[in-house]
């Protein structure tokens, strides 16, 4: 008659330690990456408010904005499957490490460019130096998380996207604004150099202090890591393939990678052009320009995190991302019929950045659910590679568009159609295989 009782008393007991274990886990490991995350997507889309100053001072087009921001992602997205294989062999601590630094550097070195080939190379560099960053944390979580508990973990550490433009985008205009002529350089110089320090920084704290695995962790004792081991040899048991060619002929890799690309669209869209839009709307100050972005991007760090949680509490995935997409979609096509308006437009691309940010999360949980071993390291890198087309054309085509037809409206719509239609390669993605 007591058995009952006390399995019961045992299942209290699991719960409030596997509670313990990641709550350690969160705190010891999140943070820290999230931080990285937050001046890694700073220093690549920072470019969009010293847009503001820099194409006046250079003499620059929209087009040439737009291919040099561009770049980014062809560099990005050509070493992208190399450098997450090489961060799986030498280890996470080091290779992010590595990114960090040089990112950082060449970041800064972009406030001393001065003709369009010079901005070019400078913009494919960083997206060279970057390229493994998102696909190697992603892999290294999936280390440590096991699937139903990785929607919200992925969002805390991807809170630092929509943080860096929260907080980001009033520092970058007040940097603008404080320091320009300070020592003969530009507002948008020091805008370059003073947020690439950081990125630096971060990269020897990151080499000083981030474990590799659980078992070199000293945070964790030998029952933790017993538990751990226990909850991702669960995942092992679901059929996910290892094989390094299923990273490239996988039909659910190219679904996610798409479906990311849709994430990809909308978010640059927002980052490297919503300072424009505000201008376009009547708003001329870099300072207030800067203080208006910051509004998108609080809400989308509340539906990043709602998202995320619901996302694992309700074992769902698809319609976590299909219907988030159809509000970014809904406020992207709704922003162009309202841009006379500032307020009407800030609301508006509010619910497209929110929508965006929200799925963000939810698709990158998805991975893990049908790869690993080295599958898994090269199938990410790839799905971040065909993502990044997205972040091309959201610059180059963008620009290119504008130049052509003085608006941004053809673009807007594109993307907003664009990302309805990665609401239903959500819904077809088979749910046996990514609701866990």
């Amino acid at each position: 008659m007591s058995t009952p009782s006390l399995n019961s008393s045992q299942g209290v007991v699991h719960e409030d330690a596997a509670r313990d274990l990641y709550r350690k886990l969160v705190w010891r490991i999140i943070p820290l990456l999230c931080f990285c995350y937050f001046f890694a997507y700073l220093d690549r889309v920072n470019v969009g408010l010293a847009k503001l100053q820099m194409l006046d001072a250079l003499r620059f087009s929209d087009t040439v904005y737009g291919l040099g921001s561009g770049l980014f992602f062809v560099g990005y997205i050509i070493f992208e499957v190399p450098s997450n294989l090489i961060l799986q062999k030498v280890g996470a601590r080091v290779w992010i490490a590595r990114i960090m630094i040089t990112w950082g550097i060449l970041s800064g070195a972009t406030a001393f460019v001065a003709t369009p080939t010079q901005f070019y190379i400078a913009r494919f560099l960083l997206g060279v130096a970057e390229a493994g960053f998102l696909p190697g944390v992603l892999l290294y979580l999936s280390n440590w998380f096991p699937s139903a508990r990785r929607g919200k973990i992925i969002a805390l550490f991807m809170m630092g996207v929509p943080l860096s433009s929260l907080i980001g985008g009033p520092l970058s205009g007040w940097i603008m604004t404080g320091f320009d002529g300070v020592h003969g350089f530009g507002g948008w110089q020091w805008l370059f150099i003073l947020e690439a320090l950081p990125s630096v920084a971060l990269g020897a704290i990151v080499l000083a202090f981030m474990p590799n695995s659980a078992e070199n962790a000293p945070f964790l004792n030998d029952d933790e890591r017993a538990r751990l081991k226990s909850d991702l040899a669960g995942d092992a048991q679901t059929g996910r393939q290892h094989r390094m060619r299923d990273a490239f002929f996988n039909l659910k890799v190219w679904a996610v990678g798409l479906i990311d690309l849709c994430v990809v669209l909308g978010t640059y869209v927002i980052s490297f052009w919503l300072p424009t839009i505000i201008r376009e709307s009547g708003v001329k100050s870099a300072l207030v320009i800067g203080l208006l972005m910051a509004i998108p991007n609080a809400l989308a760090v509340v539906m990043m995190l709602i998202n995320g949680s619901s996302s694992d509490r309700f074992r769902e995935r698809r319609w976590h991302i299909a219907l988030p997409f159809a509000c970014a979609a809904f406020g992207l096509i709704a922003s162009t019929m309202f841009t006379g308006s500032t307020a009407i437009t800030i609301i508006l691309l509010s619910i497209a950045n929110a929508g965006v940010a929200a799925a963000m999360p939810v698709v990158w949980a998805l991975p893990p659910t049908f790869l690993a071993g080295t599958a898994a390291a090269a199938g990410i890198a790839f799905m971040c590679s065909v993502a990044n087309f997205g972040g091309f054309a959201s610059t180059f085509l963008i620009g290119w568009l504008k130049d052509l037809t003085h608006s941004m409206t053809a673009g807007l719509v594109t993307v907003g159609v664009i990302v309805l239609v990665g609401s239903l390669l959500a819904l077809a993605m088979p749910k046996a295989v990514v609701n866990r």
